[in-house]
């Protein structure tokens, strides 16, 4: 019997956050599920493009925060 699987349940694939025997699951599940493997397609995108669009912080912003932070003179708690 296929287990039915959830947007969450591919989510957490995507993110290898599942066990060995849910990937299998899954996976057997998307070979005869057309629609799941679309679904798992459109995600998979969706994930990549965040992750290619995550920005880190400039050097020089980098450099204003930690200077900003060690210009505060902050007392211990005893």
């Amino acid at each position: 019997m296929i287990k039915t699987f959830t947007q969450d349940d591919l989510v957490r694939y995507i993110y290898k956050e599942t066990t060995p025997e849910e990937n299998s699951e899954i996976e057997i599940a998307m070979l005869f599920d057309e629609q799941l493997a679309e679904a798992y397609t459109d995600l998979f995108s969706v994930v990549n493009d965040l992750e290619a669009s995550m920005k880190s912080p400039s050097e020089k912003t980098i450099d204003a925060i930690i200077s900003y932070s060690k210009s505060y003179h902050l007392h211990s708690v005893d």
